[in-house]
Parts: C-alpha cells; sequence; structure tokens
C-alpha cells in the first residue's frame, strides 16, 4: 500500500489533543459542548444518533438553528452556514472540512467489535484545528497515551458515589429503578409484571427509533410511571433520573456467543444511576434466573471504585482501501495492522455482505472501474436496522444495487416503497419492523447521490418513521403502563395530599384517572377494574375521597336549609338523589321515629357529617308536617284531661291514621266534655265512621303508612289513591285508606258523611213528619253525580240507619209510573253515654236501714 495508514488525515492537525477520561457521571459530554461553543467552529461525534440529536437541540439554543448541523446517517439538517456539526461518529467529516474543534464521545468503544473501527480510525484522524478532545472511559488511558503522541490526559471523578445494594424481589424495587435485561422477551415479561402492582414502566431498546425511544425516556423523567426496563441500551447516552440499577442478569448473547458482562461493562449500565450530586445503588433482581445472577466480590469493588483493566488492544480497519477491485478493497479490510495496541477488527456487517456479494456473477459483472467499486462499497456499508443476518441484509443490498448502478433512484420508486410502511397498525413487534425498514430508506434518502429529489424524499421517510414511532410509543404505552395504577401507587404515600382529586359527573378523578363513581355518598370501584386493583383503588378512595365528601355534604346541608334539596322518603328510608342516606326506625311514638344515618356517610369527616345530619333530622321534622293533626291528638292523649275512654280512642285514631269506625269505637260512651274535647282536636264523628278530614289526602294516608310499618302497627289496604276521588271501584281493592267499602265500589268517607247527612235534612224536611216511623223520598242525583250506582247509594243508607219502603205493585189493569221507593229511618242503638248514678234511697223497714242510719244516709 502506498499510504500510511495510521498518520492523520489532517495536514493542519495540532500536536495537542487533550483526552478526558472517567466513569460515567462525570460531566465530560458537558465539557466537551462549552467547548464547542467556545470556538468559532466545531464538530463532536457520537456513538448514537439519540445523543446526537439530544446535543444538536442543546446547541441550537445556545448558537441559533441557522448555525448549527446534525449529521447522522439516517437524518441530516444542514442549513448552508452551519458551523457546528453534532454527528454521529461514522458520519463525522474527518477530512472534508476544517474545523477548530473537534471531539469524540465514548472513545473506549474502539474495542467494540462491530464499530470499534470507526471510533479508532476517528481517535487517530479526527482533528481540531485549535482543540481535540477525546472522551472516555478510564480504561482508555494507556491506549490513547500509546497512539496519540503528546496527548494531555486528564481524569475526572464520579460526581456522585456508586453503591452496591443487596438483591431484591421485582416487588421490592424501589421508585426511580431502572431494571436492566439482556433479550426483549425478559423486558417486555418484567414491563407486564411491573404495570400488574406498579402501575407499569417505561421501555428502553436498542431497537426502537430515537424518537419513540425519547418518548418513553420521558414518561420516566416526568415521574409519570416510576420504573424503566431496558436493555443493556441504557447504558450509553441516556442522561437519566435514576437513584437505583437491578440487573434482572449478568450475561448477554454478544452475537457470537452467551457470556458473562465484563466490570466494564457492568459498570457502564451502573452508573446510569445517581446523577450529579445524587448518589445511586445497583444490584441484581432475585427470582430471574440463572447461575450468574449475583455480582462476585471483586466485580462490586471494581465497580464501586471504578478500578477496570485497561485496554490493551483497539480495533481497526484500513479508512482509506483501495477500489481497483472487489478483490483489493477485501484485501485491504482483511489487512491487519503493523502499529502496536490495534488489531484487526473482527469481520463486520459490511465486509461480510460485500464478501457474500463478490460471488455473485451478476452483481461482480456490472462492477467496472475504481468509481462503480467505491459506489458499491458504500451500499454495502449500508446499516442492518432490521437486523436480519448477512444473508437476508445481502439480498436487499443486492436489490438496492441493481437499482443503484444505473445512476440515482427515482423519486416515484423512492416514494412507493416509502408509502408501504406507512402502516401505524399492528403489533409492537411488527411496528417495530415497520420502524428498521424505514430507517433503511431514511438512510438511503439521505445519501448526496443516490435518490432523485433527495430532500423531498428524506423528509418523507422522516414522516413515517415519526408516525410509526408515535404508534410504538402508544402501543408500549397501552401494554405496559396502567398511569391509574402508577399515579395512585405514587400518591399513596407522603405525597397523598399533593393529588389533583376532582369529580366529573359522580366519576372520581384522581390526577385524571377515573378510579371509581361516588353515588350519593357511596364510593363504587371502576367496575372495569381488574380484581388485583380493587384493594388498590379503594385504597385510593379511602385516602383521597373526605375532601370530595366534605365538599358534598356541606353543599348537601346549605341546600336543605334553603329547601332546594332533592330529598325523598320512601319505605321508610330517606334519599339523596336516589340514593340512600339514612333511614327511619322506631322511636318513642309512632309520630316521632328516629332518624338513623346510613353507614355511607361514616366516611364524611365529622364536623360535615354532624351538620348534615342535624339538617337531615330537621327536614324530616318538615316533612312530617301533614301529619300534625294526628300529632295533636297523639299529644291530647296523654293529658290527664282525656280521661281514660278518651285517651284510648285517641290512641286508636292514631294508630289507625285518623280514621277508624264509629261501632266499637267507644264514642258514644264518653260524656259531653270529652265528645268536646274530641270536636276541637278536629275529629269527626260521623254516623259510620271517626276521622280527621285532613287525613283525607294521600300525602298524610302515605305517610302515617310509613311511621305505622316502622312501628310495626297494620296497614290495611295497601298505598292510597294519588287523586282520591270521592268513589272507586272496588272489584280489585276491598279495602282502601280512607273509604268505606258498598260492596261492589268504594266511597270516601266524607262523602259517605256528606250523603248520610242530606238523607237526615230531607227527612227533617219531608211534609207531614210526624215521627222516625213516617216514610220520605230522596233524591239519589246526588250520589249519582259523586259515581255511586244506586245499589251502592242504597247499601249506604241502609249502612247509616235508614230502611226502604217498597211501593205497591200496580193492580192489574192500571198504568202508570210506579211510585218511588219510600224510605223511613230505623236509629240504630248506641251505647249509652255514662250518667253519675246516684243511690236508691233506703227503706226504713228493710234489711239495711240499720246500716244506712251508720253511714248518715
Amino acid at each position: 500500500m502506498v499510504h500510511d495508514r495510521h498518520a492523520s488525515s489532517r495536514k493542519d492537525a495540532p500536536s495537542g489533543v487533550k483526552a478526558v477520561l472517567g466513569p460515567t457521571n462525570t460531566g465530560k459530554t458537558h465539557l466537551a459542548i462549552e467547548r464547542l461553543c467556545a470556538h468559532s467552529s466545531g464538530a463532536i461525534g457520537f456513538p448514537l444518533r439519540l445523543l446526537a440529536r439530544e446535543v444538536y437541540d442543546r446547541v441550537c439554543k445556545i448558537k441559533g438553528e441557522k448555525n448549527v448541523a446534525l449529521i447522522t446517517g439516517e437524518e441530516r439538517i444542514e442549513p448552508k452556514d452551519a458551523r457546528y456539526l453534532l454527528c454521529t461518529v461514522e458520519a463525522m467529516p474527518v477530512t472534508e472540512r476544517s474545523l477548530a474543534f473537534v471531539a469524540i464521545d465514548e472513545a473506549q468503544l474502539g474495542a467494540d467489535r462491530e464499530r470499534g473501527h470507526v471510533f479508532t480510525d476517528r481517535l487517530l484522524h479526527a482533528r481540531g484545528r485549535e482543540e481535540t478532545m477525546i472522551l472516555g472511559s478510564s480504561t482508555l488511558e494507556p491506549m490513547v497515551k500509546a497512539l496519540v503522541p503528546d496527548v494531555e490526559v486528564v481524569t475526572r471523578p464520579r460526581f456522585s458515589t456508586l453503591t452496591h445494594a443487596s438483591a431484591k424481589k421485582l416487588s421490592r424495587i424501589p421508585p426511580r429503578s431502572a431494571i436492566v435485561a439482556f433479550s426483549a422477551e425478559q423486558v417486555y415479561a418484567i414491563a407486564e409484571m411491573l404495570r400488574r402492582f406498579r402501575g407499569g414502566a417505561a421501555v428502553v431498546m436498542g431497537a426502537l427509533s430515537p424518537q419513540t425511544r425519547n418518548a418513553q425516556v420521558a414518561l420516566y423523567q416526568s415521574g409519570e410511571v416510576d420504573y424503566l426496563v431496558a436493555t443493556d441500551a441504557i447504558g450509553m447516552g441516556l442522561n437519566l433520573d435514576v437513584e437505583h440499577v437491578a440487573f434482572a442478569g449478568l450475561s448477554k448473547f454478544d452475537g457470537q456467543r452467551h457470556r458473562r458482562l465484563t466490570t466494564s461493562e457492568m459498570a457502564q449500565i451502573a452508573g446510569r444511576a445517581g446523577r450529579h450530586q445524587r448518589d445511586g445503588t445497583f444490584g441484581t433482581l432475585t427470582g430471574s434466573g440463572g447461575h450468574d445472577s449475583e455480582f462476585e466480590p471483586d466485580e462490586v469493588y471494581a465497580i464501586e471504585e471504578h478500578r477496570f483493566p485497561p485496554l490493551a488492544k483497539l480495533f481497526w480497519r484500513d479508512p482509506e482501501p483501495r477500489f481497483d477491485s472487489v478483490a483489493t478493497l477485501i484485501s485491504d479490510l482483511e489487512t491487519p495492522p503493523d502499529r502496536e495496541g490495534l488489531v484487526l477488527a473482527p469481520e463486520a456487517i459490511d465486509l461480510a455482505v460485500l464478501k457474500r456479494l463478490s460471488e455473485d456473477g451478476t452483481v461482480m459483472d456490472s462492477l467496472r472501474g475504481h468509481a462503480m467499486v467505491r459506489r458499491f462499497w458504500e451500499v454495502c456499508r449500508l446499516p442492518d436496522f432490521r437486523q436480519q443476518g448477512v444473508e437476508t441484509h445481502s439480498r436487499f443490498v443486492a436489490r438496492l444495487w441493481q437499482d443503484l448502478r444505473h445512476g440515482e433512484l427515482g423519486a416515484d420508486y423512492m416514494a412507493q416503497q416509502i408509502a408501504r410502511l406507512d402502516l401505524t397498525g399492528g403489533d409492537i413487534d411488527t411496528l417495530q419492523g415497520r420502524i428498521a425498514a424505514i430507517r433503511s430508506w431514511a438512510y438511503i434518502a439521505q445519501r448526496p447521490d443516490w435518490v432523485l429529489a433527495r430532500e423531498e424524499m428524506a423528509a418523507r421517510a422522516r414522516a413515517v418513521e415519526a408516525r410509526l414511532s408515535d404508534a410504538l410509543h402508544g402501543k408500549l404505552t397501552e401494554r405496559f403502563i396502567n398511569r391509574r395504577t402508577a399515579v395512585l401507587m405514587k400518591k399513596l404515600g407522603p405525597d397523598a395530599g399533593l393529588l389533583l382529586v376532582r369529580l366529573e359527573d359522580a366519576e372520581v378523578l384522581v390526577e385524571g384517572e377515573h378510579i371509581g363513581s361516588l353515588h350519593g355518598f357511596a364510593f363504587q370501584v371502576d367496575p372495569a377494574a381488574r380484581h388485583a386493583d380493587r384493594k388498590l383503588l379503594l385504597a385510593a378512595a379511602e385516602r383521597h375521597l373526605p375532601a370530595l365528601l366534605q365538599s358534598r355534604a356541606e353543599a348537601l346541608t346549605a341546600a336543605v336549609h334553603e329547601g332546594t334539596a332533592p330529598l325523598a322518603l320512601e319505605n321508610g328510608k330517606l334519599s339523596w338523589d336516589g340514593e340512600k342516606i339514612a333511614a327511619l326506625s322506631a322511636g318513642r311514638s309512632l309520630l316521632a321515629p328516629t332518624l338513623v344515618p346510613d353507614r355511607v356517610l361514616d366516611a364524611i369527616p365529622a364536623p360535615a357529617r354532624k351538620a348534615l345530619v342535624a339538617a337531615l333530622e330537621a327536614w324530616l321534622e318538615t316533612a312530617l308536617e301533614p301529619l300534625a293533626p294526628l300529632a295533636k291528638l297523639d299529644e291530647a292523649s296523654r293529658t290527664e284531661e282525656a280521661g281514660p275512654d278518651l285517651r284510648a280512642l285517641l290512641i286508636t285514631l292514631v294508630e289507625r291514621g285518623g280514621m277508624i269506625a264509629r261501632d266499637g269505637s267507644g264514642v258514644d260512651r264518653l260524656d259531653k266534655a270529652r265528645r268536646t274535647m274530641l270536636a276541637r282536636l278536629g275529629v269527626r264523628v260521623g254516623a259510620l265512621d271517626l276521622f280527621l278530614p285532613a287525613m283525607l289526602r294521600p300525602g298524610p294516608i302515605a305517610l302515617w303508612r310509613q311511621l305505622a310499618g316502622i312501628a310495626g302497627k297494620e296497614t290495611p289496604g295497601g298505598e292510597p289513591d294519588a287523586a282520591m276521588p270521592p268513589t272507586m271501584d272496588a272489584t280489585k281493592r276491598h279495602k282502601a285508606p280512607g273509604y268505606r267499602n258498598l260492596g261492589k265500589q268504594l266511597v270516601r268517607l266524607d262523602m259517605a258523611e256528606k250523603l248520610l247527612r242530606e238523607a237526615h235534612e230531607a227527612r227533617s224536611a219531608a211534609s207531614g213528619y210526624k215521627g222516625p216511623s213516617r216514610t220520605f223520598s230522596l233524591d239519589p242525583a246526588r250520589a249519582v253525580s259523586m259515581g255511586l250506582t244506586t245499589a251502592s247509594y242504597a247499601r249506604l243508607l241502609r249502612f247509616g240507619g235508614f230502611q226502604a219502603m217498597m211501593p205497591r205493585p200496580l193492580a192489574d189493569g192500571v198504568h202508570g209510573a210506579p211510585a218511588p221507593v219510600r224510605w223511613r229511618w230505623r236509629p240504630p242503638q248506641r251505647e249509652r253515654t255514662a250518667e253519675v248514678t246516684r243511690p236508691a234511697p233506703i227503706r226504713s223497714d228493710g234489711a239495711f236501714a240499720a246500716l244506712g242510719e251508720m253511714l248518715g244516709r
């Protein structure tokens, strides 16, 4: 070979190179950004597109977007006059531009089997005019000193302490933890378990697009979830507020074999815990299986003290191979270095594809000349985003080459390939596959000489990747995060009082998450919640509902006092908006029941509950006012003035709703004073019944029936008719409160007495009236107007003591209207009113005469 394969490619490269080395969380990247912005121009090469994008956004805020470029394989934002370049290491302009400052991040990746040769090349050749900075692990120090003459090595201590913690079960992992697994299957399984009992976790894997990864990380950083489950992709490029890192295993498959992690790899991952001045811990996850699931003492010591074996070699591959032929190209790429400390890089995917396609005669026939071989090598270097292996990736590269060998890809063809992937349906694996595929086309679209309408096609590819990334983020969130559980688990501790709890149309929301419904004062857990979540939701309700209940109780209390509360008393139960809040139980008397608050009110804070119960008792007193006429009878029955006979009658009237049949009532045994007292109390003494006119209404009757039922009294006749008409059909109801049965019809008590009183008035006014034995006629028009039939009217009259006198039939041969029915009154036998009995005079000659004299008679 005619060129010096190891010398710097920059003729103006200065000898001053600074290597800033140290473990994670030492501020190396922050220092590089500061130095970049202090120069007139510069570039930083990062190991990940994600990191390049993150720093690009930060530098844009400092220098302005028009002065900053983002250059990666899949995404390029290059303003015309950009002076500050944020790149992936592969995309760094090593020889194309003269820049004042150049930095390479994570330079220890020169020891990586797949990409190490690229980092080694940048370490050897990427130089700034004024300043060059190499950032990496302290294990890189011997190699930097050996490969970069006169390098200035600066070591930086970690800002925080990293301490080993004992192994923990998944259920015991503290919040703000990252759990690291080494397969997608294990990541999914752990995230599923965390969803069940911790509300879920954000998921980070290397297969995710940067946009999806950022969205998942944002869930964790914002505190929406307290756990992050990741592959070892977490070990680089993600600055997170992690307090503990738990390893689900300590071995992984590296593409060739299953092996235990090196202590440096362990430290790179564990170092995510404890950022800035906050200390962190690391440990393992028990129950994850495997014989190597615990740290060895020497590994713990190495990680805590940041003491690792120095790198003894870096991988190298000729960065400037010859393109005379494919054979020459392969030969140069497989030629080992002749410098100590460098070893030939293992066969990477691009070289493997080149060698595989060199066996394809059709492909080889198309390679004529230096330019074609160079262009073919650029196509072979297309990254295998889909991770499908050499054979599958080779076929994709071969098809792509068949289109590129004749020139550039047409816009229609590119648009068709991009549109084919613009589908946001499917599961997580399907979306990941589409994202990997669109990343390939995004990479293709970014190449300046591969695609017509490059900028338009690149924009389309980025837009599709963004949509697919949003869909994947949504699927990951849907599968692995139960936001309700996450919110509640975080806030059931000391910070519970900080929760935003509100009520929307009876739906209880905690931090915007539906946990159940509030009906009246009774909380019901969301019926859609899984059984495992019910205890959590009940606990959340118990913690956060009192404030809502107090507010609701205070509002109801005010409404009760204002007379606007929608309360109802039915079947002895007091309800509010259809929800039971209290019940009535037997009290000191039938008309004085006791209000018993329902248990649902127990959750209301004591002062508000006491005020509400007092308001409900006042409401009940008002609601029972229609029974005031009965209350007067009850009160009078307790006075001495009533006497035993009237007291018994009044008690009976109260227990029977203010209406009883006259027969057997004892009213006819009362003296004049007691009868006068009875009239003053509003009791009407009729020919057939005694009743309180005020009780002949549906409202008072329904109230009395409720109280009588509570007191254990019989309430025959069913509920009162809502209209309480003068008469009713008795075919379905033989009894009804406030009515007298006339066989086929019922007549209201006051109407019955009115008809009987009119019959007596007709009897008194009858012409020639000479006594009770004389007859008289009655006009049934009044009864008929009330709805009574003549048969029912006649039966009522008979109940009242009237006897029908049927007219004699007309003699044979006599024609004319029949004579009307005549009536006569036969007074019923009543109990006589009690009289004061005087003793009979004692005969002077009787046997008791002497005794009479002794008694002064």
